[in-house]
C-alpha cells in the first residue's frame, strides 16, 4: 500500500515492507528447472526464535533462516518466496519456527501471527485503554508508553488520542520506542482518513467529528447496518434529537460486552452521555476502522430516526417511535430469553 508510513521501525501486515526482487530474475527462476536443498516439511519439531529485520529481501530472509537452521539453503527459501506473493506479507520482529523444514513450510510458519512475538493487534472498535496492555506485553515499558501519549503529535484539529490507532496488525523491531510505534499508528489513522475523505468532504462535519461519527457506526453496529446508522445519526443531528447511544455510555464505564443499559446508566454525569447531552460526543468513543470511516462519509438515505437489534444479526431501523417501542418490548423479551448470549 502506497500510503502507509515509511518509518523504517514499522510494520503492518498488510503492507509491502518486505522487498523480494529487484530485477527481471523471477522469468529466469520460474524456468529453472533445478532445484536447490531443500529439507522434507514438517509442522512441528525443535523451535528457535529467528529475528526478521524490517525491509529484508526474501534472500536475506533466507540467508537468517540457514543460519538458524530452519531452512537447508537460502536459495529454497528464495524459490518459494517468488512464486508465493504472500511472502512480501512477512513482519519484522521475533518468529518462533521449526528448525530442519522444508522451505514452503517455514514461510507458512513465518506468516502465522500466533509465532510472531511482540504482536499489537489493533481489533476495530478497541478502546485506547484495551491497546496499551498489548504494548506493555510486547515489551514496551509502561513509563515509555506513558511518555509517548504525553508527546504523541495529532493531527490538526484533533483533541483526543481515542480513534486515533488504526485497527490493523503491529510489529516493531528491537529498540523501537513507544513513541515511534504509537505514531506510527496515528500516522496510519491519518493516512486512512485522508484516504475516506475526511478532509475533502463538503459536509459541515470537521475531520475529528467525521472521526467520531465513524466510531459511533463502529460501536452501534455490524457492517450491513453501518451506512444506515450514518444516516440515523444525520438525523437525529438535524432535528436536534439527542442521539441517545448506549455505546457511549458503555464507554463512559468501560463496560464490554454488555448490550443492557439501565435508566440510572443513562443519568450518568458525562459529556458522552448522549442521552443528557445534545449533538456529537466531544470525541471517539473507540478506533473504528475503514469501512466505518466510508459510513460515516456515506450515509445511505433514509428517513429513519431510531434503531434497535432485536435479536443477534436482525437490527431494525424506523422512523416510527411506536414501532420502536414494539421492537423495543420485542428486544427485551428476547434478552430475558437469553437469546443474546447465544454466538452470532
Amino acid at each position: 500500500m502506497r500510503d502507509l508510513p515509511k518509518s523504517p521501525v514499522f510494520r503492518v501486515f498488510s503492507a509491502f515492507l518486505v522487498v523480494l526482487l529487484f530485477t527481471g530474475g523471477v522469468r529466469e527462476l520460474r524456468s529453472n528447472t533445478s532445484t536447490a536443498p531443500d529439507f522434507s516439511c514438517r509442522e512441528n519439531g525443535r523451535e528457535v526464535i529467528v529475528h526478521i529485520d524490517s525491509g529484508s529481501s526474501g534472500s536475506e530472509i533466507g540467508k537468517v533462516l540457514v543460519e538458524a537452521g530452519v531452512v537447508k539453503s537460502s536459495e529454497s527459501y528464495f524459490r518459494v518466496a517468488v512464486g508465493d506473493p504472500r511472502s512480501t506479507q512477512v513482519a519484522p520482529g521475533d518468529h518462533r519456527l521449526t528448525v530442519e523444514n522444508c522451505a514452503k513450510q517455514a514461510l507458512e510458519q513465518l506468516l502465522d501471527v500466533k509465532r510472531l512475538s511482540g504482536l499489537i493487534s489493533v481489533q476495530e472498535g478497541m478502546w485506547l485503554s484495551e491497546i496499551l496492555p498489548q504494548m506493555y506485553k510486547s515489551g514496551f515499558s509502561a513509563g515509555d508508553v506513558r511518555s509517548a501519549l504525553n508527546n504523541l503529535k495529532k493531527p490538526s484539529g484533533f483533541t483526543s488520542l481515542e480513534g486515533l490507532f488504526f485497527p490493523a496488525q503491529y510489529s516493531f523491531d528491537k529498540g523501537t520506542s513507544a513513541l515511534a510505534a504509537l505514531s506510527s499508528m496515528v500516522s496510519r489513522s491519518n493516512q486512512e482518513m485522508v484516504s475516506a475523505g475526511f478532509y475533502e468532504s463538503r459536509e459541515k462535519f470537521t475531520p475529528a467529528q467525521f472521526l467520531t461519527i465513524a466510531s459511533l457506526i463502529q460501536a452501534e453496529g455490524k457492517l450491513k447496518d453501518f451506512t444506515k446508522i450514518s444516516q440515523v445519526i444525520r438525523n437525529r443531528l438535524v432535528k436536534g434529537m439527542p442521539l441517545q447511544f448506549d455505546s457511549t455510555i458503555h464507554y463512559v464505564k468501560k463496560s464490554r460486552g454488555n448490550i443492557f443499559l439501565s435508566t440510572q446508566g443513562t443519568l450518568i454525569n458525562s459529556p458522552y452521555n448522549t442521552y443528557r447531552k445534545y449533538g456529537l460526543p466531544p470525541g471517539p468513543i473507540n478506533n473504528p476502522g475503514r469501512q466505518a470511516m466510508n459510513a460515516a462519509l456515506n450515509p445511505e438515505p433514509g428517513n429513519w430516526l431510531y434503531f434497535i437489534t432485536v435479536a443477534p444479526s436482525d437490527t431494525r431501523f424506523t422512523d416510527n417511535l411506536e414501532q420502536f417501542n414494539i421492537w423495543k418490548l420485542e428486544y427485551k423479551k428476547n434478552l430475558r430469553n437469553g437469546l443474546f448470549r447465544s454466538k452470532e
